[in-house]
C-alpha cells in the first residue's frame, strides 16, 4: 500500500521520467549513427519506467500529474557530442530523482521500485559517460547531487 509520501516521491520521480523520454526524443536526433540503437533502447526503458510510474500511482487512487509539453535543456544540442552529454545529463537527473524515491518512500515495494530505477539510471550514464571519454564512468554514489 502506498501512502501520502510514496505518491509524492513517484510523482516527483515520474516529472524526471517525462523529462527523459523528451530529452532522448533530441537525443536520437542529434546522435552519432553508431548510438542510434542504444539511443532506441534507453529510450524504451525510460518509457516503460514512466508507464509503470504512471501504474503505480493510478492504482494508489493518485492524481497522475501530466508532462509538461516541452522541456529546457541544460547545453544547447546540434551534433553528436552535445546528444551524448544530454543523454549523460538525463540519467544523472533521473538517478537523483530516484534516489530521492528511495530516501523519501515510506513502502518496502515502493522503495525497492526506486532502488531498481536508481540501478538502471547509473548503468545507463556510465555507458554514457564511457562514450564521452570521462573518467570515472561511474559515480560513487549515483544520485547523490
Amino acid at each position: 500500500m502506498t501512502t501520502t509520501a510514496d505518491q509524492q516521491a513517484l510523482s516527483d520521480a515520474l516529472a524526471a521520467e517525462y523529462a527523459a523520454v523528451y530529452a532522448y526524443g533530441l537525443v536520437a536526433a542529434y546522435c552519432a549513427p553508431e548510438r542510434a540503437k542504444i539511443v532506441a533502447e534507453f529510450t524504451a526503458a525510460h518509457r516503460t519506467r514512466r508507464d509503470a510510474t504512471i501504474d503505480a500511482l493510478k492504482a494508489a487512487g493518485a492524481t497522475v500529474p501530466a508532462a509538461a509539453a516541452a522541456y529546457t535543456t541544460p547545453n544547447r544540442v546540434d551534433d553528436p557530442i552535445p546528444a551524448a552529454q544530454l543523454a549523460a545529463t538525463v540519467e544523472s537527473d533521473t538517478a537523483t530523482a530516484w534516489r530521492a524515491v528511495v530516501e523519501r518512500a515510506d513502502s518496502p515495494e515502493v522503495r525497492r521500485t526506486a532502488i531498481d530505477a536508481l540501478t538502471d539510471c547509473a548503468v545507463r550514464q556510465a555507458t554514457w559517460q564511457g562514450i564521452l571519454g570521462a573518467a570515472p564512468t561511474t559515480a560513487p554514489f549515483p544520485g547523490k547531487s
